[in-house]
């Protein structure tokens, strides 16, 4: 095991990104080649999906994961193009069940060219996915994809179930973050250990920083849905409450309400819709709940920094190091 210090120098959020952004120029052609289609509509969405940005993290945290594994081949340029396709083919299927109409500032696929298109790309996507999989003709690389996907499927329907539901406890809405969130982080750094031919355990190790990473990220990213804005988060505050989705917050806060409080937020949950958004809001920060859901977020980072010290030192380890640090303190 290799003891994990403070770098001299840590890396903030642009200096991972410089480090990997000759690998993601490689990545970014790859998927702008490989979205092409015959088919007009097709081309349409993937370009507006493209515009969207984003910060493709996934397929970062495998080209880092690669690196960090001492991998000086090509193929995870592939690879992290198939994460982002998986990726992005739950965005637009997500979009479609919780009828967003806005991801990132923008209109999505769903909102400018209706649910059944948006559903049909996703599909494309998928499929390409793992044309691009059989490329690599790798059984392992296989198998570890397709049982993501499964379980990314399993999660979406699971959080279904979940909507309007007041009873989710932590472990259930747990259960959802590791389905949908956490599993696709943890293959991607557990595929980067399995192209550098790291042994069992330091691979083991990387898809445990993985998922871990993963928990942390989607509870930070739950806890800013009551603590941001548009501007920054790239939808309004309460979106995930309209929807009726009990996150974290919400389920923290239900722990220590009052009767009234108690019986406020259940019919937030059960009903949806913003009508009390400002009163409920307010029970939540006062609650204590926030802070409940950064220090859980916290906790989940730093096991994941831990995870890393199974991995030799490198310039790779800092930025994923420094990933779980920004997984936590994004936005804040």
């Amino acid at each position: 095991m290799h003891s994990i210090a403070e770098s001299q120098t840590p890396l903030d959020f642009a200096g991972v990104r410089a480090l990997a952004a000759d690998d993601m120029a490689q990545v970014d052609a790859l998927i702008r080649s490989r979205l092409a289609s015959d088919v007009v509509l097709i081309n349409r969405i993937a370009d507006h999906i493209i515009a969207g940005g984003g910060k493709r993290l996934r397929p970062m945290l495998h080209v880092l994961a690669a690196g960090a594994a001492g991998y000086a081949g090509k193929e995870h340029a592939k690879l992290a193009a198939i994460i982002e396709f998986i990726h992005t083919s739950t965005l637009l299927h997500d979009d479609v069940v919780d009828e967003s109409d806005m991801r990132r500032g923008r209109k999505t696929a769903n909102a400018l060219w209706g649910n059944a298109a948006s559903v049909l790309v996703g599909d494309f996507l998928y499929s390409r996915s793992f044309q691009l999989m059989v490329e690599l003709d790798d059984m392992r690389i296989m198998r570890i994809l397709a049982d993501t996907t499964n379980t990314i499927a399993e999660g979406e329907v699971l959080q279904l179930l979940n909507i309007g539901n007041a009873d989710v406890d932590e472990a259930a809405y747990l259960a959802v973050i590791e389905r949908k969130t956490a599993v696709l982080f943890a293959a991607a750094t557990e595929l980067g250990g399995v192209l550098g031919g790291l042994d069992d355990t330091q691979t083991a190790a990387l898809r445990r920083y993985g998922m871990e990473l993963g928990y942390a990220f989607q509870i930070a990213d739950d806890l800013l849905d009551y603590v941001s804005d548009a501007e920054t988060l790239g939808k309004n505050i309460g979106d995930d409450l309209a929807e009726g989705k009990p996150t974290l917050p919400l389920i923290y806060a239900m722990q220590s309400a009052d009767a009234e409080q108690l019986a406020s937020l259940r019919h937030a949950i059960e009903h949806g819709g913003l009508d009390s958004l400002d009163r409920i809001v307010a029970s939540i920060r006062d609650s204590g709940a926030l802070e409940r859901t950064h220090a859980k977020a916290t906790a989940h980072a730093v096991a994941a920094r831990d995870a890393l010290a199974a991995l030799a030192p490198s310039a790779h380890r800092d930025a994923l190091l420094a990933l779980a640090d920004y997984a936590v303190e994004r936005r804040f």
